[in-house]
């Protein structure tokens, strides 16, 4: 029997006049993670959270963190949003100069480490590294910034990851983030996705909606 997808909505959407709320509400309507976008203006054009938001959300679910760092240089990072209470630390290969050796770090740090891959990052550059990788991230957008469309080509490398991942034999997370709506998370998961990031999608309508937007995106 298949696994149900998981769900991992991004903060990126909600009220953030009222984070602690809406992360408890994602938790109330059955979220699996909380996917936080951490931006620096500098790797990506736009600007979100640090460590002391992360910490300070880290109370109020019991869910796991799921963060992916859009910054650069990242390894300077990586200890700081673990003590705050990042679960999973996805990074990009173009965040640092040596990807093998920040991945590592993260896992010394006990946390997931994920790899992260932009439209034009190509599969392979994980492939003498799989070993060493608890899940992987496709951006099917550009990132920086929420609301955009989905780019179809992208479908192609989530089967490519698919492939490598299954000839590894490791559980490896397959996670896909970027304009994600119920339409296209079919599609996700048709070419092997395992987890779906999502920010409008699940929290469009309010706190009373997100439970059925979460059932959309499983396709139930």
């Amino acid at each position: 029997m298949t696994s149900p997808v998981i769900i991992s909505p991004s903060i990126l959407s909600a009220d953030f006049a009222r984070l602690g709320e809406e992360a408890r509400a994602i938790e109330a309507a059955g979220a699996d993670w909380l996917h936080v976008d951490v931006m620096d203006g500098h790797f990506v054009p736009n600007i979100t959270i640090g460590p002391a938001v992360v910490k300070a959300l880290r109370p109020h679910v019991s869910i796991p963190f799921d963060v992916h760092l859009m910054i650069a240089p990242v390894d300077a990072y990586l200890e700081a949003f673990r003590d705050a209470g990042a679960d999973h630390i996805l990074v990009h290969p173009e965040a640092g100069p040596h990807l093998d050796r920040t991945v590592k770090r993260i896992r010394e740090l006990g946390a997931k480490a994920g790899v992260v891959f932009n439209p034009s990052t190509p599969p392979d550059v994980i492939e003498w590294m799989m070993d060493d990788i608890d899940m992987v991230l496709v951006m099917t957008v550009n990132p920086g910034f929420g609301g955009q469309s989905f780019i179809p080509s992208q479908l192609g490398k989530i089967a490519r990851l698919r492939a490598m991942i299954d000839a590894s034999g490791r559980d490896i997370v397959l996670e896909v983030d970027g304009g994600v709506n119920p339409r296209t998370a079919r599609l996700c998961v048709e070419a092997g996705a395992t987890a779906l990031v999502a920010g409008a999608a699940v929290f469009t309508g309010g706190p009373g909606a997100y439970a059925g937007n979460i059932r959309a995106l499983r396709g139930g």
